[in-house]
């Protein structure tokens, strides 16, 4: 078993790590990466699976074989690692009008909650642990969703454990369970005003008009944000 977490979490939370077949690079990457600001940091390093050539749904094992993750592979790599320190691997669903979902991983510290994930946008990243409730961490994603078609539509919390023996930790191969597990899976509904959401769409739209790139400086709450990936921080 690798060390503990040095980041204190509430004792009701820890979990008691599952023993893992991990090659010498899996365990020598778990081992140093010790809390959720160490994976999102290194998650932010990995380029984007855009899948150009097909579909696919990697385990942590896929992931660090390749060196890419699209953000419901960057949300497991960071269950499976931060669950062999103590975390629970819980992951937050969110629903979009335009049927393009985002998948984070989720978890609470001593102040509350915070998220860690990978997306093509970078108001879509991982979030410091200072929310009071998942709901409100995942209302701190609904201005920054929105772009030409996106908009929340909801939210749901699941835990991976519930897939009980499926190997959704180290499969060499495609782990479309999980996706199936969290469409299937009780969602709570986001209301927002059709008139906000228009002034959002507007004005992104003018932005990418304007400088041809998404924008991140002008959302409201930006503190609460974890640091965006180099990719990005030259925009605003």
């Amino acid at each position: 078993m690798p060390p503990s977490s040095p980041f204190p979490l509430p004792p009701t939370d820890r979990v008691v790590p599952p023993a893992l077949r991990l090659s010498a690079l899996e365990r020598a990457l778990v081992n140093r990466l010790r809390t959720p600001a160490a994976v999102q940091r290194w998650l932010n390093a990995l380029s984007y699976n855009d899948e150009s050539s097909g579909e696919t749904l990697r385990s942590f094992r896929g992931v660090v074989r390749t060196g890419i993750a699209h953000c419901l592979e960057a949300a497991l790599t960071a269950a499976i690692i931060l669950e062999q320190h103590g975390y629970p691997p819980l992951v937050l669903d969110f629903e979009s009008i335009d049927l393009l979902d985002h998948v984070l991983y989720l978890y609470r510290g001593p102040r509350g909650w915070g998220s860690v994930a990978r997306s093509r946008d970078p108001g879509l990243h991982g979030r410091q642990p200072l929310f009071a409730t998942p709901r409100a961490l995942a209302l701190s994603y609904v201005d920054a969703y929105v772009d030409f078609s996106g908009r929340v539509k909801g939210y749901g919390v699941a835990d991976l454990r519930t897939l009980g023996a499926y190997d959704w930790r180290l499969a060499t191969g495609n782990v479309w369970k999980v996706e199936r597990m969290l469409i299937d899976h009780p969602h709570r509904r986001i209301s927002s005003s059709d008139q906000r959401i228009a002034r959002l769409r507007t004005r992104y739209r003018r932005f990418r008009d304007a400088h041809g790139y998404k924008p991140w400086k002008y959302y409201r709450g930006r503190d609460r944000w974890t640091p965006l990936p180099s990719e990005y921080r030259h925009n605003g």
